[in-house]
């Protein structure tokens, strides 16, 4: 994918570096393809070629694991002397937040940054992923709708941009709209898994699980590929549709087979494992020492110190693996934590510490202590980390610990909220028979 500015920011560096660095945007772009030996290819032909260095940084910084974040800050030293140009300049300032465990700092410098640059696509998708991973739902739809209008349809790229547009629309809310930009952006680039993934959550949203299960199977040649990075994620979204309308069988053998079929040692596929089987308990299916294999992988990961959202689904197989030692290890970190730990330790203590805490309690059936806590914390949680999609859990575990204790006036509630969404959902539709009759056994 060639863009003028990039080739204007290479002054020296040969075409076979910037061939080498167009497929790593590329592949960065769409999720396929191995973007960091790409990258490599551009430095090994081009030493100097700052922005080369900077893909790669950003490649390990938003890997949200602690060994990546590493070798993202011994790059960052390595190519700041190399930046000259104001728009390296401007992703260095980016990066030493990022690292700096700041991230709304990193994201409000690339909101100047992509203004400044709106063709820099590189700029422009790792401020959305950082606004991702921060939960802004308001920044990731209008990150992109600042810079929409300087894009043309021809330009290389465009469909990318729809892509995420289509996400932030749908994270805001907006599910009509994101569906119509997410379907025009996979029309345009099939390969593009992030945009296929903007309408999968839409569907998930909307509870629409039927048209969800009808969407991934109609494109699935597009997303299951080897060298797909985000086809575990769009497996766990479709184990979700199966689980929705009542295919747990189906779900196991999706977990079994797609989502720890590789035992993938990435985060982002550690946290879909856990959260699966975290519903899968919920619903009553005995998963084995399944939570073991995902809480060993966890350990490379669960630092309790560079990203809560990753720390809280470790503690999910923490529990279950029957390792209590490791979710106190988390929250004595989290609470001793001092300003030294950046924007992320504030998210440990406001956010993550609550609902591990509440998560505890209902892995040990303190389910009155479960609904205390959860309660207050689900309206904080999307201060930090993941979808709406995936904070669903915690909804989903507050209303079942409310059915559990016997609180069927909460229950009730809990459920009538979850129907009003999603009104043909038959987990929805249990949880409010399961509370009306408890709510009744009551009133005898």
């Amino acid at each position: 994918m060639k863009d003028s500015m990039y080739l204007a920011n290479a002054n020296g560096v040969d075409g076979t570096a910037i061939e080498h660095f167009d497929a790593a945007v590329r592949a960065f772009n769409i999720y396929r393809g191995d973007p960091v030996a790409l990258a490599d290819q551009a430095i090994e032909a081009a030493p100097d070629f700052a922005m080369a260095h900077i893909l790669k940084a950003y490649l390990f910084g938003l890997a949200t694991e602690p060994e990546a974040t590493a070798e993202a800050k011994s790059i960052l030293e390595t190519v700041t002397p190399l930046a000259k140009t104001e728009n390296e300049m401007s992703h260095i300032a980016a990066l030493e937040a990022l690292l700096g465990n700041n991230w709304t700092d990193a994201a409000v410098q690339l909101d100047r940054h992509n203004i400044e640059f709106p063709h820099d696509i590189v700029g422009l998708q790792a401020g959305h992923l950082m606004d991702f991973y921060r939960a802004n739902a308001r920044n990731l739809r209008d990150r992109v709708a600042r810079v929409l209008p300087k894009w043309s349809e021809d330009q290389p790229g465009y469909s990318v941009v729809l892509g995420m547009y289509s996400f932030g629309l749908e994270e805001a809310g907006d599910y009509a709209r994101a569906e119509a930009v997410g379907r025009e952006a996979t029309e345009r680039e099939p390969l593009d898994c992030w945009a296929h993934h903007a309408v999968a959550h839409v569907l998930e949203m909307q509870g629409r699980a039927e048209d969800g299960i009808e969407w991934m199977a109609s494109r699935e040649p597009h997303w299951t590929g080897d060298d797909n990075f985000f086809k575990v994620h769009n497996w766990w979204h479709n184990a979700l549709y199966h689980l929705d309308v009542g295919k747990s069988d189906t779900v196991i053998e999706l977990y079994d087979a797609r989502i720890r079929g590789d035992e993938s040692q990435v985060a982002l596929d550690l946290v879909d494992a856990s959260a699966l089987l975290w519903r899968l308990h919920m619903e009553g299916h005995d998963v084995g020492d399944r939570w073991t294999e995902v809480a060993q992988c966890w350990d490379a990961h669960a630092d309790g110190k560079l990203y809560p959202f990753n720390d809280w689904h470790a503690v999910m197989s923490y529990l279950g693996a029957g390792r209590e030692d490791e979710v106190s290890r988390i929250l004595d970190q989290y609470r001793s934590a001092g300003e030294s730990g950046g924007e992320t330790a504030r998210w440990a203590q406001a956010t993550g510490l609550p609902l591990i805490q509440g998560f505890r309690a209902f892995w040990e059936g303190r389910y009155d202590d479960t609904v205390d806590i959860l309660h207050p914390a689900r309206y904080v949680a999307n201060s930090f980390g993941g979808s709406h999609a995936q904070r669903d859990i915690i909804d989903w575990t507050l209303t079942e610990a409310a059915v559990r204790s016997g609180k069927s006036g909460v229950a009730e509630a809990m459920a009538s909220e979850r129907l009003a969404v999603k009104p043909h959902s038959p987990i929805n539709r249990r949880f409010l028979k399961r509370a009306t009759a408890s709510h009744q056994a009551v009133g005898e």
